[in-house]
Formats: C-alpha cells, sequence, structure tokens
C-alpha cells in the first residue's frame, strides 16, 4: 500500500536499449563496461600475494564499506514480500538472524542472490550486489505491499556518508583477534546468526560465517563510528599480523569459497520481465553490464544458470508458494549440471602469457593477474574433446592453490573431480572496446570441488 518511490532519471530503460541493439547477446556483447573495479580502496595495500595468503594463512581485513549495495526495508509486510520472492525457508526466521536470499526468475532461473538481515522485525537490510536487491526494489515499488523501501548505493555510483560501515575479518586467527579487540567479551555466534557487542566503547553487530573455507566475521556499525572501529582493529591486529586486503585480491575471494558473486541475472528474456526491464534504466548494472567469453549463443537463456545447478537446491522450501517454485520443482528432479572449480594447466596459462607479452603472429587474449575477467558477465566454453561440456563463469589466479582457478557448471558426466577437459579462452572479433585484437587459445582444465578448500579450519586442505 505505502511504497516509498526512488526518484528515477529520465534516462532510457533495458526494454528501450534492447530493442535498439536488436536483442540482449547483441546488446550484451557490444556493451564497453569491463569488469568491476572496487571504489576508495586501493588494488593493493601491501601485496595481492600476500594478501591472498592472509585469510588462508592468518587474518585478513576485507573491506565492503564502500562497493556493497544495500536495501532496506521496512514495514508490516517486509516479510511477505520477501517470502513471495526468496525460494528461502523464512519460518522460523527471527530477529538477529541472516540467511542468503536467492531470488529465482519465474521459469526457475537466477536472477541473484544477497544476504539478508532481519535487524528488527519489520526490518530487514539486504547487502549484496545489485542485481538481486533491483528485483525485490522493484516489486516493492510496483506492488501492493506495506512497506518503505530506502536505497543505499554504493559509492561507486554516489558519494557522502552511508548508512553504516562494513568490514570482515578473515582466516585462522579471526577469532583470536576478535576476543582480542572485544576485550574477552566476544559472545557465542552462531553460524549466520547475528551478535552484538562492544569495541572501543562502540556497539557493533557481527554477522558470522566464513570464506574461502575459513572463519569470519563481518562487523557493520553506525558510519560516523568507523573510524573508531577501524584505529581498534588496526590495534589488535598487529599481534596476529593482520594484513588489509586491496581490490586486486579482494576481487578474487569468490573463486576459492566457490560462490558465483554476479551470473548473467536471467531478466533478458520473455513477456514476464517486460515490465521489470522497462523499470530497469542505464544507472542499474542490468542495463549497462556486458557479457564477454568464448561461449557464443544467439539465445540468451544459454547464458543463465539456476538455483539448483550453483548448490542452491537445499535452501528451497517447496512447502509454500514463491516466483519460480513448479520450474525450480522441475530443475531439483532433473539436473543437467553442477558447479565445479577447474584448475588451470600451468604450462597453457604460462604459454598464453609469453605469446601475449611477446608475440610473433596474432597474440592470444592476455590473463590479467589475479582478477582475470575483462567484462562484467563471463562466460567461457568448457569443452571434451569438439562437444560442450559446460560454461566457466568466474576465474581468477589464487597465490592459495597456486594456480589460475575458475568457477565453472559443467555437465554432470563430467563433474567427477580429476576430470580433464578443455576451456577455450578469448573472445575473437568483439565488439568490445577493452577486448585486445587475438585469437582464441585452449587451455587444458582439470575438475575439482567447488569449494576448492574444505571448509573445516583444522585441515584447509585442497579438496579433491
Amino acid at each position: 500500500m505505502t511504497a516509498a518511490k526512488t526518484t528515477r532519471a529520465n534516462s532510457a530503460s533495458l526494454e528501450q536499449r534492447l530493442t535498439e541493439a536488436g536483442g540482449p547477446v547483441k546488446l550484451l556483447r557490444s556493451a564497453p563496461l569491463g569488469p568491476y573495479t572496487f571504489p576508495i580502496i586501493p588494488p593493493e595495500y601491501t601485496n595481492w600475494r600476500d594478501e591472498q595468503r592472509a585469510w588462508k594463512e592468518g587474518v585478513a581485513l576485507l573491506e565492503l564499506s564502500y562497493h556493497m549495495a544495500e536495501l532496506h526495508l521496512r514495514g508490516p509486510q517486509a516479510l511477505a514480500l520477501l517470502a513471495h520472492l526468496g525460494v528461502n525457508r523464512f519460518d522460523p526466521f527471527p530477529v538477529k538472524r541472516a540467511k542468503q536470499l536467492v531470488l529465482a526468475s519465474h521459469d526457475g532461473f537466477l536472477i541473484g542472490d544477497v544476504i539478508l538481515f532481519r535487524e528488527e522485525e519489520e526490518f530487514f537490510r539486504l547487502v549484496g550486489a545489485p542485481c538481486g536487491s533491483d528485483w525485490v526494489q522493484f516489486h516493492a515499488e510496483t506492488g501492493d505491499w506495506q512497506v518503505e523501501v530506502d536505497r543505499d548505493d554504493p559509492l561507486s555510483i554516489r558519494s557522502g556518508d552511508r548508512d553504516v560501515y562494513r568490514v570482515q575479518l578473515q582466516g585462522p586467527l579471526a577469532l583470536q583477534l576478535m576476543r582480542d579487540v572485544t576485550d574477552g567479551k566476544l559472545p557465542e555466534i552462531g553460524f549466520f546468526h547475528v551478535g552484538e557487542f562492544k569495541i572501543a566503547g562502540r556497539t557493533v553487530r557481527a554477522l558470522r560465517h566464513g570464506m574461502a573455507g575459513e572463519p569470519g566475521f563481518e562487523l557493520y556499525g553506525p558510519w560516523k563510528e568507523q573510524s573508531i572501529i577501524r584505529a581498534a582493529l588496526d590495534r589488535a591486529g598487529e599481534k596476529y599480523g593482520m594484513r588489509k586486503v586491496g581490490a586486486l585480491a579482494y576481487a578474487t575471494t569468490a573463486q576459492e569459497s566457490g560462490w558465483m558473486p554476479v551470473p548473467l541475472p536471467a531478466i533478458y528474456h520473455g513477456t514476464q520481465m517486460r515490465t521489470y526491464r522497462q523499470w530497469l534504466t542505464t544507472s542499474h548494472l542490468e542495463t549497462v553490464g556486458s557479457l564477454g567469453g568464448s561461449f557464443l549463443s544467439h539465445d540468451i537463456v544459454d547464458y543463465y544458470v539456476d538455483p539448483v545447478e550453483v548448490g542452491y537446491g537445499p535452501l528451497i522450501d517447496f512447502d509454500r508458494d514463491f516466483i519460480g517454485r513448479d520450474a525450480l520443482r522441475s530443475k531439483v528432479k532433473n539436473p543437467t549440471r553442477k558447479k565445479v572449480t577447474l584448475l588451470w594447466n600451468k604450462e597453457d596459462v604460462a604459454a598464453i602469457q609469453r605469446d601475449a607479452l611477446f608475440p610473433t603472429g596474432v597474440p592470444p587474449k592476455y590473463i590479467n593477474t589475479p582478477y582475470s575477467m575483462y567484462a562484467t558477465f563471463e562466460s567461457d566454453a568448457v569443452l571434451q574433446g569438439e562437444r560442450a561440456a559446460g560454461v566457466s563463469q568466474w576465474s581468477a589466479y589464487s597465490s592459495n592453490a597456486r594456480s589460475f582457478i575458475s568457477l565453472a557448471l559443467v555437465n554432470l558426466e563430467h563433474s567427477e573431480p580429476g576430470t580433464e577437459l578443455t576451456m577455450l579462452w578469448g573472445e575473437p572479433d568483439s565488439a568490445r572496446a577493452p577486448v585486445e585484437k587475438h585469437e582464441a587459445r585452449e587451455i587444458r582444465v582439470t575438475v575439482a570441488p567447488a569449494p576448492l578448500f574444505e571448509k573445516v579450519i583444522k585441515t584447509g586442505r585442497v579438496r579433491g
């Protein structure tokens, strides 16, 4: 009934852009935008190799204050709206709990996921990449819901103070550091629970979770108090050799953890999404984002993923209605692909880098290090011989794995760890200015589990 409307600029809608471009693949394949650039923080605080190792071997401080999109929902029907959109179980969902909210299209493909915090009985905070929160905001503003909406955009597209600061402490020494900085008064916080305590006399909340197989805490509090909290963390962190993580290393966290942060949202096809595409404008990532990689199809649906194949099947609550339920029921019964990690062959990678830097003919596509993506959304063809075997979607170099790795969806018959496949690297004849002239090259890859590392602090071994 009472939705707070966002002021919308007089800019073209996604639907208009699709019509002008001649379809979604043409629009995305010609978009000039490159990979996401993290605002404010430097590329490296020390060096990205040691910063990567810190979350596996010691303790790392990761900065979320500037780049995460936040959407705040308040009102008596906020939970009902979220239950209408999310595939998750919401009963029970008490205050000071969080969950990974998974959002599906009507035909069961993935739109996005965000971390959902229940801060108060009628106050919910959605944090993450914008594709998920955009979908929720659209329904809040255009539907008949008793909910108020407040959007807190990242500093990549706005300036000024935000609602809260947000930092992560990750690694095997994170718990000891947290005990020290809270003067031994850190409460017991269960996984994906939110605890409240004091640091330097200021109230802090923290989400207990993990990344890349290591324990972690996501701390947040009022924006104006961040300098006090940061100073306290710096002092306590000296004892443990805490490293701050710059933008280069931060962009590589998801590959080890097995999480696909920004798959292409399933919104570009069909009449059911038309109203949403008309709502989205050029201020939204979905409208200006780019698609890159060697996997080529004229059908945009071929670039989508679904919640089941990326590992969210156990989160789905089929005992109630939500958008996409019937389609997801079919996908659970008939899975065709599985999420895996691909370990890239070192000799093939070295040959590509050599020939890209010192070419004797048409060079291959240079592999950026450590973050190798060169578009907003990545799709590289994975093959077994001449036959399609899957799609690689999120890649980087990992100092902890000592390898380039990528998250991929491969056909079930190719998903056993140790299976040897080939990935086609490059995007010849690209219409995108950020992509240099090059020829495609094959890289041998070996299937490994996703996440790559066991989520058990006692081992830290590579799985497989």
